[in-house]
């Protein structure tokens, strides 16, 4: 009898996230609000299904339910989906245009010292952060964790700095990816143990008892886990929100891998031949692809 043995216990270092699913009530109005004000673009078009992001690369897919629910704001599920600018002028464009066309949707923007970030909700009250990083040699790290840091960051200085006449005329201008998924859930112990010891992720910083930031090769997180609003939440329902978040790999042994270490820790997968799929302990659908 061969006992089980954990061969590679990570993610491989080149994992990176791929497209947020969103369910909602309203996919002309989200439609409208992720392709005019966040500046994403429609790459396809499918029944109740629409994707939209930058070139060939999805970022937000929206699926029509509106026979669903709003969840409570105190549910397990999405706090917000992060969406990565390559430059600070592309991240001004979108910046300005989300303010001007949905001016009450603003909630904040700080300079994380390995980042400058906006944040916003969505039409669906789902939360949105806009953001560009800083070159990783600038980032610091003391004893296996991160420094980030929640500075003051004026929104009207970063876009007198950035914003020209040709960043407003031209928008859609650079890349624009998932960077990373912030979830809201029940309790952090559990988050650490299934997205770091079970999925693979790291632990890049940790605030005991409120949340825990897990990234693949170093980055300062992919993912993140918070219970400040969702303290003690239990699985989810469906509701309107979170439909699924994509995780990419770097190739089918990557998914072999992370299929039989799920299975050896008791987690139900379901495997199509291409994708693993599963959920988290809030029913937080995760699916897990190969980008080869």
């Amino acid at each position: 009898m061969r006992l089980y043995e954990v061969v590679n216990d990570q993610l491989a270092a080149d994992t990176a996230m791929g497209a947020v699913t969103l369910l909602v009530a309203d996919l002309d109005a989200m439609t409208a609000y992720y392709r005019d004000a966040v500046t994403l673009q429609v790459l396809s078009e499918s029944g109740a299904t629409v994707k939209l992001g930058r070139g060939t690369t999805p970022v937000i897919i929206l699926e029509s339910a509106p026979a669903l629910k709003h969840a409570s704001p105190r549910d397990a599920g999405l706090f917000h989906t992060a969406i990565l600018f390559d430059t600070e002028r592309a991240l001004a464009a979108a910046v300005y245009s989300v303010a001007k066309r949905h001016p009450g949707s603003f909630t904040g923007s700080s300079d994380h010292l390995v980042s400058k970030a906006f944040y916003f909700d969505d039409p669906e009250g789902n939360g949105v952060e806009l953001y560009w990083d800083r070159a990783r040699s600038e980032w610091s790290w003391t004893h296996g964790q991160l420094e980030m840091g929640t500075l003051f960051l004026d929104p009207n200085l970063f876009l007198q700095q950035n914003l020209t006449d040709e960043v407003i005329e031209n928008p859609v201008d650079g890349s624009a990816v998932v960077g990373h998924v912030h979830l809201a859930v029940g309790d952090t112990a559990t988050a650490r143990e299934f997205y770091v010891d079970r999925l693979g992720f790291e632990e890049t910083i940790e605030i005991p008892g409120q949340a825990v930031f897990v990234s693949a090769g170093k980055y300062h997180h992919h993912m993140a886990m918070n219970v400040w609003n969702s303290r003690g939440a239990g699985r989810r329902a469906r509701t309107l929100g979170l439909g699924q978040v994509d995780i990419i790999v770097p190739g089918a042994d990557d998914i072999g891998s992370l299929t039989e270490r799920m299975s050896h820790y008791g987690i139900e997968t379901r495997f199509d031949g291409q994708t693993v799929a599963f959920d988290d302990p809030w029913s937080n659908l995760i699916r897990v692809s190969a980008s080869v």
